[in-house]
């Protein structure tokens, strides 16, 4: 499906890699600090769009979001290494779908060790709608710059 070159399995390897750093380094931190943490990307997000609410509300919403935004990038990335894996060409979904659960299940077994913290199935769930996301728009991407490309092909304007 998608060519595959070392520059680009490199490339992918080393975002996944620290796309799950950054995942799995957030669910290190005690309950404490990630609510500090938290307290201040709202207070940041806040000034940006004022008139968002009080502070109590939208945190929860911009935690959930946190978590899906972070395993929306790595459904991308999943399927873009799949997809340059698999010979068949939509062979990569599955597996990636996969990969993306059990990377949801290890964040959250990762936070039932951490103080303060616990693990949530319904986190995993918003994490696995991520990553599912990330699938789909990796998807749609690469169909979009195929329709592109045959239509650049076949309107006559490749020699």
């Amino acid at each position: 499906m998608i060519r595959r070159t070392q520059g680009r399995m490199r490339l992918c390897v080393c975002l996944l890699a620290v796309n799950l750093a950054f995942i799995w380094g957030n669910s290190l931190l005690p309950g404490e600090l990630s609510g500090a943490l938290s307290k201040w990307v709202h207070t940041f997000v806040s000034l940006l769009f004022p008139n968002g609410g009080e502070e109590s509300q939208g945190h929860g919403l911009l935690r959930k979001l946190a978590h899906f935004s972070e395993f929306c990038a790595l459904g991308a990335l999943l399927g873009w290494l799949f997809a340059m894996l698999k010979k068949k060409k939509w062979a990569f979904i599955v597996p990636s779908m996969v990969c993306g659960c059990l990377a949801a299940c290890v964040d959250e077994t990762i936070q039932r060790f951490i103080p303060d913290r616990g693990p949530s199935i319904k986190d995993v769930g918003i994490d696995s709608a991520g990553v599912i996301l990330g699938i789909g728009l990796l998807c749609l991407g690469y169909t979009i710059h195929q329709k592109k490309k045959k239509q650049f092909i076949i309107g006559g304007q490749l020699k």
